[in-house]
């Protein structure tokens, strides 16, 4: 039986998840469950490491072996180990993967351009069909809907059941398959998080562009970086893949900003990656983003 810690956040699944979690075995003990629009605890965003941290001091206090935390409107799922280290969202796809392939092997698996090359990888390694594609949860769920694939799921916590569900974003239902995942493990969450190849990472990191400019500059990278041969997905923006890692540059659908991203094995290779990102950058105009913001290991 698992020991589960909830933060409902102050969100919309306060009641539904009152009664959900009356229903499943275990033990389980829900943080905010009141439903309060004025989110007076923390934002519900758990893509923010800081809305994690009562979570996170709870499953520590608890010794549970899973937290489980949702954003306002319950699509959007975080999760916490059982020593209260944060997986990210691609990390807690690798280990839905893994679970759906073993029932379907051979099965398309959809994340989002923003997404670690290690999920890609592990899809692939557990014998799925890794695809890459573009951010936005209406633009994945068409792409299920083409492809048939099993399950999706984008860095910002949304994941996609088609797999015994309808292929749509339900953090409350993502959250109990995650359950089901980690009480079959037969080990502790946090080791399978810890035999996860170990990359380093920036942020996602977002910064103002016109939005009469943002997708002409998208536009003129790509050019320069086709003409010097780079290895090239332009599926969303550009990711461009070399041999220290990845990184990322996208226009914002909904906003007048530009969203980068890098990826590395190294911190060398991180420091080479982001450099090229800024030269892009600068030789269409823009300065350099701040990629103060820390970074993280997974």
């Amino acid at each position: 039986m698992l020991k589960v810690v909830w933060d409902n956040g102050n969100g919309a699944a306060g009641d539904v998840l009152a009664q959900v979690v009356r229903a499943l075995p275990g033990e389980h003990i829900v943080l905010n469950g009141t439903i309060d629009g004025r989110f007076p605890v923390h934002h519900p965003d758990p893509t923010v490491p800081t809305n994690l941290e009562q979570l996170i001091a709870e499953v520590k206090k608890q010794k549970a072996d899973i937290g489980i935390a949702f954003d306002g409107d319950a699509d959007r799922l975080g999760v916490v180990d059982d020593t209260g280290q944060i997986l990210f969202g691609d990390q807690i796809m690798i280990i839905l993967a893994r679970d759906v392939l073993r029932a379907f092997p051979g099965a398309t698996i959809i994340a989002d351009v923003k997404a670690s090359q290690v999920l890609f990888d592990e899809i692939a390694k557990a014998g799925g069909n890794p695809l890459m594609y573009k951010t936005g949860h209406s633009l994945i769920k068409a792409k299920m809907a083409e492809t048939g694939a099993r399950l999706a799921g984008e860095m910002s916590g949304h994941i996609f059941f088609a797999d015994r569900w309808y292929g749509f974003d339900d953090a409350l239902y993502a959250a109990i398959r995650t359950l089901g995942v980690v009480a079959r493990m037969g080990n502790k969450l946090s080791a399978v998080r810890r035999e996860l190849p170990q990359v380093v990472n920036t942020p996602e990191i977002r910064f103002d562009c016109d939005d009469r400019r943002k997708f002409a500059v998208i536009d003129e990278v790509a050019r320069r970086l086709r003409a010097q041969g780079a290895n090239l997905s332009e599926t969303d923006g550009v990711r461009v893949l070399t041999d220290d890692g990845w990184w990322l540059l996208r226009a914002s659908n909904t906003q007048a900003v530009l969203v980068a991203r890098a990826e590395a094995e190294t911190e060398a290779g991180l420091t080479r990656l982001k450099a090229a990102l800024v030269q892009q950058l600068e030789q269409s105009g823009l300065s350099a983003p701040d990629f103060s913001g820390e970074h993280a290991g997974h």
